[in-house]
């Protein structure tokens, strides 16, 4: 009796834990009308789809990690201390010398300073150590058909990965990256993997992945394609009671650092950096980054 008792528990830990965390998806109605719409569309056989889409698997941690970001309930004096560290400016300067070439002669076909590219690449990957360990197939199948809030966003961004995978010649059931399906050295998601990535090297293949020299062509192409103007300002914090006369446009930024409000200018190009990340924290610590990598403003 003992030993029936045992097996009836772990067939129930089986289906309802780890099977559950593993659940396919081929067998849904919406995931038949996403195959159906794809092959239509842009041409996707849809035998190679329904393979591709066989191959995911529900991930539960994912809708719970994307439910709650951390970023949200970070002040400001939090948050620097996660990026604005002694470790991440000393390899971000690493970073530069081993790249020189390269992030000069970004700077000098997009205009983005070699500092402000680093800088990203150091926040978003730690310069390429962590460019995340998640199954990036198994993460938007799971946020395209399981995550309701923002299924639509992730469905599009499923398609262009599956475009992706399908333009660059790549199994997609194989890339890792974040919880949320961003890649490589600057955690690029499908959509802008596939408009603004950049084959830099000409070697013949845009590698975010492995390749830094395209991770900084592309990152530096995405500033200039947002519009980032070459030698402008990013921000300026005002002192005091200090007031402004406005040479160029600006707003008003007031970030909370313990107990105090500091209150900066945030210019044209420190919004560029909020439309890679849609945070105004991200940008400031990423500017700050820069200028302890050496930006001069």
């Amino acid at each position: 009796m003992k030993r029936y008792l045992v097996l009836l528990l772990l067939v129930a830990w089986i289906t309802t834990g780890y099977g559950a965390e593993n659940e396919h998806f081929e067998d849904s109605a919406e995931v038949a009308a996403f195959i159906d719409q794809m092959a239509e569309k842009e041409g996707v056989e849809r035998e190679t789809l329904r393979s591709w889409l066989g191959a995911a698997r529900h991930q539960q941690f994912v809708i719970d990690r994307i439910s709650a970001p951390a970023e949200k309930v970070l002040e400001w004096g939090e948050y620097r201390q996660i990026f604005l560290t002694d470790a991440r400016v000393e390899q971000g300067r690493a970073f530069m010398e081993r790249h020189a070439d390269v992030l000069r002669r970004a700077e000098a076909d997009f205009g983005v300073p070699p500092e402000i590219v680093t800088a990203i690449i150091g926040i978003e990957t730690f310069y390429g150590r962590h460019k995340g360990n998640d199954r990036v197939l198994d993460a938007l199948a799971t946020l395209a058909f399981d995550y309701p809030p923002r299924g639509d966003f992730f469905r599009d961004e499923l398609r262009h990965y599956l475009l992706l995978a399908r333009e660059q010649g790549f199994d997609p059931a194989k890339p890792e990256g974040s919880y949320a399906g961003a890649m490589g050295y600057g955690q690029f998601i499908a959509s802008s993997y596939r408009h603004y990535a950049v084959d830099f090297d000409d070697d013949g293949t845009v590698d975010l992945f492995d390749n830094p020299t395209d991770a900084i062509g592309s990152v530096a192409n995405y500033f200039h394609e947002h519009n980032w103007q070459r030698a402008q300002p990013v921000a300026r914090r005002l002192q005091g009671r200090e007031g402004a006369t406005l040479v160029l446009p600006a707003r008003l930024l007031v970030l909370k650092d313990g107990n105090e409000r500091r209150h900066w200018l945030a210019y044209h190009n420190f919004d560029v950096i909020t439309r890679y990340n849609h945070s105004d924290l991200y940008a400031m610590a990423a500017w700050q980054l820069a200028r302890s990598l050496g930006l001069d403003e």
